[in-house]
């Protein structure tokens, strides 16, 4: 059910928020393979994000993001001082910026046009490559899935920022 457009919620959910970076960019040519770190890719409506496998036509799983804050938070969870990128297998990391803000909006990555379609839930997978408790240390912070709607080169280092109507 839509939320009340006159609402006290609505407009703080509409309320401007506070761009990103991104800070990493991560490929994997094939399934169950390891996580390629590239300095620069392209992001495509039809073929996802360039030289991953995962990426589909026109899915509404091309892209996973997650925040360096939260890889900061599941590393504590398990004990760790920090955690790769890598060992999460989402393709591309952001720093400064709240995704779950992204909700139901689009937003630009360089000159890319990305629209988030859902939260990354943690798989069992975790358990193997986390070891014991990754996947409950991963619960709420997997980060968002996302659909590309408009072709773009990106690059490390690029903004991360919310498209507002």
């Amino acid at each position: 059910m839509p939320l009340n457009p006159q609402s006290s919620l609505t407009r703080l959910f509409n309320a401007p928020i506070r761009s990103g970076v991104l800070i990493w960019i991560g490929a994997r040519p094939e399934r169950r393979s390891s996580m390629r770190p590239v300095d620069e890719t392209i992001l495509d409506p039809h073929d996802g994000l360039g030289g991953d496998h995962y990426s589909r036509d026109s899915g509404i799983r091309q892209v996973t993001l997650i925040q360096a804050e939260s890889l900061a938070a599941i590393a504590s969870h398990l004990g760790l001082e920090t955690l790769a990128p890598e060992c999460l297998r989402r393709n591309l990391v952001t720093r400064g910026i709240n995704l779950l803000a992204l909700k139901d909006r689009k937003f630009r990555i360089g000159d890319a046009v990305l629209e988030m379609t859902g939260e990354c839930h943690p798989c069992s997978r975790l358990e193997e490559t986390l070891g014991v408790g990754g996947y409950n240390a991963t619960r709420g912070f997997g980060g968002i899935t996302a659909k590309v709607l408009a072709r773009g080169r990106i690059y490390v280092g690029e903004s991360v920022v919310r498209i507002d109507d």
